[in-house]
């Protein structure tokens, strides 16, 4: 995947809506249900009321709740090669860091200086199963979505970038296009990106059916068997 498939008038629309509505509108691009490349359990906000994040993956792997047993010199050249990967970004991205300790993490990679570090490579932020700290003291303008919040940064340090990851079972490759919120992560289909501005106007359409007549002062039962009729003959 290339940074020119996503256009500057998709990203736009993109940030404009949040991932439930993403994630129904490529059912509607693949004109069926079963889209399942999103996050399966829940996501901590470092900012509930930021915006949508879009971009693609950067995409990397720690551990922290033991010491390494690796060279402290290898681990180090891996930490600085790590940030010149995520500086090299190009198009509008976004960190994926899978932890390696899953349930037991408990090391906090994302606090005050790793936030803005790579905030001022040009990152958007961060989805992570992982933990984040110093919610007081991060960066504006760079979402957090962490699997949990904790106070220490234990063993923490980087074993692999680069690399295909997994979070709370959303499966990444590096350059995978990725739409996040409060909600949760999802990773955007290639196929459907050329037709998915699309296939989100059609969605936002067919929701008003039922929404507008709703919100109606005159809305009662038979108003709603003739809404949901519409509806349900339009919806995927």
């Amino acid at each position: 995947m290339t940074a020119g498939t996503l256009t500057p008038d998709l990203l736009k629309r993109l940030q404009t809506v949040d991932t439930p509505t993403v994630c129904n509108a490529i059912e509607v691009a693949q004109g069926q249900r079963g889209f399942a490349n999103y996050t399966r359990q829940t996501l901590l906000a470092s900012d509930p009321n930021a915006g949508a994040l879009v971009g693609y993956a950067r995409t990397a792997t720690i551990a922290a709740l033991v010491p390494s047993t690796e060279d402290p010199a290898v681990i180090r050249q891996r930490r600085m090669d790590y940030y010149r990967y995520m500086a090299e970004s190009t198009g509008p991205s976004l960190v994926v860091i899978e932890d390696l300790d899953g349930d037991d993490a408990v090391g906090a990679y994302w606090g005050e200086i790793n936030t803005t570090v790579h905030k001022g490579f040009g990152l958007a932020g961060v989805v992570t199963n992982g933990v984040m700290r110093d919610l007081g003291d991060l960066p504006t303008d760079f979402p957090v979505l962490a699997g949990r919040i904790g106070p220490s940064h234990a063993f923490v340090r980087v074993e692999a970038f680069d690399t295909p990851v997994t979070v709370f079972g959303m499966e990444v490759a590096p350059g995978d296009l990725i739409h996040a919120d409060r909600h949760g992560a999802l990773v955007i289909p290639e196929a459907v990106i050329p037709v998915l501005a699309d296939a989100i106007e059609r969605l936002l359409a067919t929701e008003k059916l039922v929404l507008e007549p709703a919100r109606s002062a005159s809305f009662d039962f038979a108003a709603f068997e003739q809404a949901w009729a519409a509806f349900e003959a339009t919806r995927t």
